[in-house]
C-alpha cells in the first residue's frame, strides 16, 4: 500500500471524480432519501446498504478489467441497460400507486409498515447494479487515478477510499432526511414527493432504455 501513495498525484483527481458523483441525485440518492421520509431512519440505511453493495460491486469489476469485458461482449451492456430501464420503470410505477392510494400517515412514523430487511437491500443493489451509469463512473474513476503500469494496490486505495466516503455520504443522506424536520415536510408534502419520485423513475427509465450508452 506504500507503494500505492506515490500514484496520490493521479488518485487524487479521480477522488475528486467521485465526489461529485456520489453526491449528485440519481435513482440511488433519490431512493434513499424516498425510504428514510417514508419509513425512517433504519429503513433509510437498510437501502443505503443495499446501494452501497452495488457501488462495491461495479468498484470491484472496473478495476478487474470490465472496460475489456464490455468491449468482447457489447450486447452484455444492451442487457444490462434493459434490466436497468425495466426497474426503474417498475419503481416509477410503484411510486405512482402509492400517489394514488393517498391516506394520511399514522400518527407515528413506527406504525407505517416497513419493507423487510431483505427487500430493501436487494432494492438497494438493484438500483445501482442495473444502473450503467455506475458502470461507466467506475471505469472513468479507476483509469483516471490509475496510470498504465500502476500496481495493484493503487487500485485497492482508490476502491477504500471511494467507498469508504460513498457509505457516509449515503449513511449521511439517510440520518438527515429520516430527522423529524424531514418528516414534517413530508407529511405536508406527500403526494408532491411521491409524484417527483414516479416522475423521476419514469424519465430515469426511459432515458435509460432509449439511450445509446
Amino acid at each position: 500500500m506504500h507503494e500505492a501513495l506515490a500514484y496520490l498525484p493521479q488518485i487524487l483527481p479521480a477522488y475528486v471524480a467521485y465526489i461529485i458523483a456520489v453526491v449528485s441525485p440519481g435513482p440511488a440518492i433519490m431512493a434513499i432519501i424516498a425510504t428514510s421520509m417514508t419509513h425512517g431512519r433504519k429503513a433509510g440505511m437498510t437501502i443505503s446498504l443495499g446501494i452501497f453493495g452495488g457501488s462495491l460491486t461495479w468498484a470491484i469489476a472496473a478495476a478487474a478489467g470490465l472496460a475489456t469485458l464490455l468491449q468482447t461482449y457489447a450486447m452484455a451492456l444492451e442487457i444490462l441497460k434493459v434490466f436497468g430501464g425495466l426497474y426503474l420503470l417498475y419503481l416509477a410505477y410503484k411510486a405512482f400507486r402509492a400517489v394514488r392510494s393517498g391516506g394520511d400517515l399514522p400518527a407515528a412514523r413506527e406504525e407505517t409498515r416497513s419493507p423487510s430487511f431483505k427487500s430493501l437491500i436487494l432494492r438497494g443493489y438493484g438500483i445501482h447494479v442495473t444502473n450503467p451509469k455506475a458502470i461507466f463512473a467506475w471505469l472513468a474513476i479507476i483509469a483516471l487515478g490509475m496510470p498504465q503500469g500502476a500496481p495493484a494496490s493503487v487500485a485497492v486505495l482508490i476502491i477504500t477510499v471511494c467507498c469508504t466516503t460513498g457509505f457516509v455520504v449515503f449513511m449521511g443522506y439517510a440520518t438527515l432526511f429520516s430527522t423529524p424536520h424531514a418528516l414534517k415536510i413530508y407529511r405536508n408534502a406527500r403526494r408532491w414527493i411521491e409524484g417527483a419520485m414516479a416522475g423521476f423513475y419514469c424519465f430515469a427509465g426511459i432515458k435509460l432504455l432509449t439511450s445509446n450508452i
